[in-house]
């Protein structure tokens, strides 16, 4: 019998996964390099939806140390149980077992920063913090956001298909030179013009969020709308893979009522959390 490859996909997440990368990855605090590593894995704990870095000990220039009090609050608190978790859930909510360790490199202190799981698979390999460093880089190159997955894919294709996003009735944008852009393991997101977009009807939100594939965003909220009601962003800042989103603006499927050629969009419910 054929297997469909996207729900497989999800059946994993409650497993502990890696995958090793022939990369070198490093990490900065300032100008001191602490993390540089030719044996470095992306590990997925249980539930994460994106890896995080783990390198060999011996590969950071820094003491690790048992942190010499336990957490004030449960760093899993308020996180749904058996949801998928995204980046926006902090690195210290471990959902495998482990020893949560603090990085000590000269002046700089880091609590909880780094992680030793207990998985046999993983012996000697160290979880890091991404957001606890200043600078991460793949080779050369700076990563932004989290690490890269090796498994995801984004794809921007041109279209000249009708499509129009609503809200309760109110019409936000409508444009016949879409850009569908297809990323792994998310919903297909429609990218309009700035001209083909109401904006009389956003207004401009504090949020901002950093993508390690496409770059960095800004969002919009539809006025009269309860406030902090994200419904729509821009990349201001474009990574060199994803200039075609440049001047482009998407809105939350998820969130409002999308019509391809007269058809509503269906959002599956796995793209809800």
């Amino acid at each position: 019998m054929a297997l469909q490859i996207s729900p497989a996909f999800w059946k994993f997440i409650p497993q502990l996964r890696y995958e090793p990368t022939p990369r070198r990855i490093r990490a900065q605090l300032g100008d001191n390099t602490i993390v540089d590593s030719h044996n470095a894995f992306l590990v997925y704990e249980p539930r994460r939806v994106t890896p995080i870095y783990a390198v060999p000990a011996k590969d950071i220039a820094a003491d690790l140390r048992v942190p010499a009090a336990a957490p004030a609050e449960d760093p899993m608190a308020g996180i749904p149980p058996g949801a998928p978790m995204d980046p926006r859930y902090p690195f210290a909510a471990h959902t495998t077992p482990g020893q949560p360790l603090d990085v000590h490199a000269g002046t700089h202190e880091l609590p909880a920063a780094a992680f030793r799981p207990e998985d046999p698979d993983l012996s000697g390999h160290v979880l890091l913090d991404f957001g606890a460093f200043d600078r991460w880089l793949e080779e050369d190159q700076v990563i932004e956001g989290h690490p890269r997955d090796p498994f995801h894919r984004v794809d921007a294709r041109e279209s000249s298909r009708a499509v129009r996003v609503h809200l309760g009735g109110q019409l936000l944008a409508e444009t016949r030179e879409p850009l569908f852009v297809y990323e792994t393991m998310l919903p297909v997101r429609t990218y309009y013009p700035r001209d083909d977009v109401d904006w009389d009807a956003l207004g401009a939100s504090l949020t901002q969020s950093v993508c390690p594939y496409k770059g960095t965003a800004s969002y919009w909220s539809v006025r009269g709308r309860p406030e902090g009601t994200d419904l729509a962003w821009s990349y201001e800042k474009v990574l060199p893979d994803s200039e075609q989103l440049k001047d482009r603006v998407s809105f939350f499927d998820e969130r409002t009522e999308v019509y391809v050629d007269d058809t509503k969009q269906e959002i599956d419910s796995c793209f809800r959390f």
